[in-house]
């Protein structure tokens, strides 16, 4: 009397409904068990038989709890205590609700954001339990790999047999693709040149040039700007003074005995033009 006072007073959790999604039908199993240990193991086993029926709620089990109930009443079935209870449970959705529940989450798993590492790794776990094996096993990992890798495992030439191959092969591609990936965000960084500027290039008489339009800077000198490097452009030295506008010994002067009042700006003379 004294321990099922004790008993009554201690705090203990009932179990989560029944309803098959249950990851794993030996928690609920386990949960009412303790609670029926510790309070109501003076309650006959009809009444602990219905206890744990209550909790048998939606779905598929609801209409094998209604099902179950009709037995009994008729006498077509037997279950004489909450022990029996348990064992046709797991008979009736333990083994068949974690295949089906491995099989969809076969289906579903996805690679994403994670390397193939790790996708392999949750695909192996899950794989165990499922009844897949062979072919269709090796199109639902393919499936779930993230396309740029899986349009790679279809151009190989050679086609593997074994989802073990399948799964090395695909691992091989993704950490390839990220190195390189890498790689290029790395040399980006390298090769970039702040704000666009052109870097300067060997020019004539031991110079650099560089800039836009053709400016020209004189490593030994002071920098001029305006200049330009077409044909007819102003020509400096070293120190970077303006020598003039070379003049070709050999041309002719077409406008001489032209112009009247004009000034020659090779002579300095009147009447006519060099």
């Amino acid at each position: 009397m004294l321990l099922q006072q004790q008993r009554s007073r201690v705090k203990v959790a009932r179990p989560q409904v029944f309803n098959r999604r249950i990851k794993d039908v030996s928690t609920f199993i386990n949960a009412a068990c303790i609670y029926i240990r510790m309070k109501m193991t003076e309650e006959a086993a009809t009444t602990q038989v219905a206890w744990v029926l209550s909790y048998v709620q939606g779905g598929i089990v609801e209409a094998w709890k209604d099902n179950l109930m009709d037995e009994l009443a008729k006498g077509e079935s037997e279950i004489e205590s909450v022990e029996q209870l348990f064992t046709k449970i797991r008979n009736d959705f333990g083994e068949t609700s974690e295949e089906e529940r491995k099989i969809e989450q076969l289906q579903t798993i996805e690679q994403g954001g994670r390397t193939c590492d790790e996708y392999v790794q949750e695909f192996k776990k899950v794989t165990r339990g499922s009844g897949y094996e062979g072919r269709p096993l090796i199109e639902e990992f393919k499936r779930g790999l993230n396309r740029a890798i899986r349009r790679k495992l279809a151009e190989a030439e050679e086609l593997l047999s074994t989802i073990g191959k399948w799964q090395e092969r695909a691992v091989r591609l993704d950490r390839n693709q990220r190195q390189s990936r890498a790689e290029e965000r790395m040399l980006g960084r390298n090769t970039a040149c702040p704000g666009g500027n052109v870097q300067p290039r060997e020019g004539f008489e031991g110079g650099s040039y560089g800039g836009k339009g053709g400016q020209i800077t004189w490593q030994a000198g002071v920098p001029h700007t305006g200049g330009n490097r077409g044909g007819g452009g102003n020509i400096f030295n070293r120190g970077g003074n303006q020598t003039g506008p070379r003049r070709d010994p050999n041309a002719m002067d077409i406008d001489r005995g032209r112009g009247g009042n004009r000034t020659c700006y090779h002579c300095g003379k009147f009447g006519h033009m060099a």
